[in-house]
């Protein structure tokens, strides 16, 4: 069983594919993308992630920074209640760090270690079926105090199925995340960001608070761990604050984490802590968006 378990769990670990944010109003995704990665396409839907640790073990020695792990930190910022769009009101220099596709055992511990070590907490999304594969790591997650989300059971593409499969795929992650944690879920994030209005309303309904982007850190590039620290604070003094989007699947992630709080606490941004307040308003309004929404 635990051998299954194992197979199950890279296979899935395997097919992720990272979140790509939609495009704003200032340019493409296309040409977002181009622009800092000549060299890397954005991922489509069914395209698989590099897990090639051979890759990694180069662009880890490149961001070996001499950074100060030890403290005393002043990173840590307020504990935000959310129930509702309203709720989500970050002040300037305020982030909140979220995770996606994980738990993925050894990347994951490693990226809690490091959130340890500064006094953050972040907001991990976690897919069904790698909860399932890997409930220890899932449990040390919730038992560090982070916020815990779903992200689906497999990690589709919903725009692409029908309303009845979608909102099946939404349900299924979201028992199976909470059976393994041992409570239930209150926040939720579209794959690919890939949503509609009929979407997020049904999803509302469930009493889930959808989780949308500020800042992607496009770590699911094969791009060094440096590189995704300096296209992260880019796009951070372009927006002074916001959620930003990473991923625990990825080992250039769990690397480059010390080198990007460390920037973060250096230029004097607080970490937010994201916590879900019950309500007994009407469920439509649980959406807790970023501040540029995208209509589809």
């Amino acid at each position: 069983m635990t051998f299954r378990l194992l197979l199950a769990g890279l296979a899935v670990s395997l097919s992720l594919a990272g979140c790509a944010t939609k495009p704003g109003n200032e340019a493409s995704l296309k040409t977002s993308f181009a622009a800092e990665e000549p060299r890397h396409k954005p991922l489509k839907a069914n395209d698989p992630v590099e897990m090639e640790p051979t890759k990694w073990a180069s662009a880890e020695l490149e961001t070996r920074e001499t950074v100060d792990n030890g403290g005393p930190h002043h990173l840590a910022g307020r504990t935000l209640e959310v129930s509702s769009l309203h709720d989500l009101k970050l002040d300037d220099k305020e982030v909140i760090l979220s995770f996606d596709d994980g738990p993925a055992p050894g990347k994951t511990e490693r990226i809690l270690s490091t959130l340890d070590k500064f006094g953050v907490k972040a907001a991990f999304m976690m897919v069904g079926q790698m909860a399932e594969a890997h409930p220890a790591t899932a449990r040390k997650v919730f038992a560090d105090g982070d916020t815990i989300g779903s992200h689906t059971f497999r990690h589709p593409d919903l725009d692409k199925m029908s309303f009845d499969m979608a909102m099946a795929e939404i349900t299924r992650g979201e028992h199976a995340v909470a059976k393994v944690i041992g409570t239930d879920v209150s926040f939720f994030r579209f794959p690919y960001l890939a949503d509609s209005k009929r979407l997020r309303t049904a999803v509302a309904m469930r009493d889930l608070v959808v989780m949308d982007v500020d800042i992607d850190s496009k770590d699911y590039f094969n791009s060094t761990p440096s590189a995704v620290v300096t296209r992260t604070m880019n796009q951070l003094y372009k927006r002074g604050r916001g959620i930003i989007l990473m991923h625990d699947i990825h080992q250039r992630t769990a690397t480059m984490l010390p080198t990007l709080l460390s920037r973060l606490e250096r230029e004097g941004y607080k970490v937010v802590t994201l916590k879900y307040k019950g309500t007994s308003a009407p469920a439509t309004n649980l959406i807790a968006q970023a501040s540029v929404t995208v209509v589809r």
